[in-house]
């Protein structure tokens, strides 16, 4: 964990003074710098551009930030992110990069993303290396003045950073070790942790509360499944404009089950359970952001395996709701669990839903691996998402979920089939979780097949799992208004 604080004069304990430093010919350039130098090393100032140079009485990192017209809250939570992966040797470091953004932008809103981005590119996962070499920054000393706004800031944008974080870590170990019975441990603890209320369900428990998506799923696993509900109201005297419901997916490892995946098709599959870990990043900050709406998180945690009574293809299941499926995919499983999970939301009549998933590869054919995929219901609430996506930097796109391509889930033996025809695959999958979403609840789904994990590191995004999501909610609590609902005569 990084400790930030605030003064104004750098400490005689710094080991790195970090600057930072727009591009163009009218950008103000630090006596101090070498520039000869770093024009020689290639240095442009480019946004989250970083060369570590000599200075009189410490090295000095010199951030990019781009034009000084161009710059925004992204640009810094980037920069910031590149300034602590450069820095990962030194355990203190001193930061005056703030100097160089503009006036315009908000002090609070830089100071947040400065602490954000640099939890974040701190980041690593080494929990099975051997002689794993994590990054060594432990306290951040930012110039200039401090107070209790400054400080309120600085610590808000660690929460969410580490937040995001959590997700991360959750979504990195692998399957084998994050059983369902350790994710609803983490969650526990997590939730101990908060203060928050939670609930587990165990085996025994799912099949009273007859969530069918869920135990068909489950049946060829060896591991027990669990379902996790866990809350969050603000103070008592705090204004309260509704409540929200978080749906996860929570797959801790999809082989396909008896529609088995090839072998290169699983090797990432321990990401399966990213929704579910956006929900908890979320709930672990939530009590720190303290957004004026009740959230409840829901997820579902199973494996998709194929034990000897493994679902198969042309079973019916029965959804929680009382509604039937034909499973023709077992590969098309996580909508199956969220089926659950949505029905049982709706129960409590939340003013909103919103459900993450890695649920499609079509979304990734449709979208690529850098976005994800938003439909719903409700139009106000989906400008909500989107304007928060548009805010967190976490790239989203708008699909639609046309009523005539409802067909394609028409069943002869249940209520709706689990998969709809070749194309649109995005698609028909959302417009199965809308039969599970109550008529009058404003609902949208996200699929995070593709921005869930990465093979590559950018900006703020580590490796592995990227914990998407996470920013994204937070922001779009806090800023929550219970959407218009048509009434029936609209």
């Amino acid at each position: 964990m990084i400790a930030f604080r605030t003064g104004r004069k750098i400490p005689a304990s710094a080991e790195l003074h970090a600057v930072g430093v727009c591009s163009g010919g009218d950008a103000e350039r630090p006596d101090e710098l070498d520039w000869e130098v770093l024009s020689g090393r290639g240095f442009e100032a480019k946004p989250g551009q970083v060369e570590i140079v000599s200075g009189p009485d410490r090295p000095i990192a010199v951030v990019g930030l781009g034009p000084a017209d161009k710059i925004t809250i992204a640009v810094i939570r980037r920069a910031a992110a590149s300034l602590a992966r450069s820095a990962k040797r030194a355990k203190r470091i001193a930061v005056s990069v703030l100097d160089a953004v503009p006036d315009s932008i908000d002090r609070s809103d830089a100071l947040g993303a400065l602490a954000e981005g640099m939890t974040l590119g701190a980041y690593t996962y080494g929990d099975f290396k051997s002689e794993h070499k994590p990054n060594k920054l432990e306290n951040v000393h930012v110039i200039g003045p401090g107070g209790r706004a400054v400080s309120e800031a600085l610590e808000q944008g660690r929460r969410v950073g580490e937040a995001v974080c959590f997700a991360r870590d959750l979504v990195n170990e692998p399957g084998g070790s994050l059983t369902p019975t350790r994710f609803a441990e983490i969650a526990e603890e997590m939730a101990e942790r908060e203060g928050l209320e939670i609930s587990v369900l165990d085996l025994d428990a799912i099949r009273e509360a007859e969530m069918g998506g869920l135990l068909g799923v489950n049946r060829g696993s060896d591991q027990p499944p669990r379902f996790v509900e866990v809350s969050y109201a603000p103070d008592a005297e705090a204004e309260c404009r509704g409540s929200v419901a978080l749906v996860g997916k929570g797959l801790t490892f999809d082989s396909g089950g008896l529609s088995i995946k090839t072998g290169t098709g699983m090797m990432t599959m321990k990401c399966d359970m990213s929704g579910g870990a956006a929900v908890l990043g979320v709930m672990s900050a939530i009590a720190a952001v303290a957004p004026p709406v009740k959230v409840t998180g829901y997820v579902p945690m199973t494996d998709n395996m194929l034990g000897g009574d493994a679902t198969r293809p042309g079973d019916v299941l029965t959804i929680a709701n009382g509604k039937t499926v034909e499973v023709l995919n077992t590969d098309a499983e996580g909508r199956l669990v969220l089926a659950d999970a949505l029905s049982v939301a709706c129960r409590a009549e939340p003013d909103a839903i919103v459900d993450l998933a890695t649920l499609t590869g079509a979304c990734m054919v449709a979208l690529g691996p850098k976005m994800a995929g938003l439909m719903g219901n409700n139009e106000g609430w989906i400008d909500q998402l989107a304007d928060a996506a548009e805010r967190t930097g976490e790239r989203v796109w708008r699909l639609p979920l046309p009523d005539d391509y409802k067909a394609q889930l028409d069943s002869s033996v249940a209520d709706m089939k689990n998969i709809g025809g070749a194309h649109g695959g995005a698609l028909t999958a959302g417009l199965f979780l809308s039969n599970f979403v109550e008529e009058g609840i404003p609902w949208a789904h996200l699929d995070i097949a593709g921005p869930a994990f990465t093979d590559s590191e950018e900006g703020e995004t580590a490796k592995g799992g990227t914990g998407f999501g996470v920013r994204m909610l937070l922001d779009a609590l806090v800023n929550f208004e219970p959407p218009a609902v048509a009434s029936e005569d609209d």
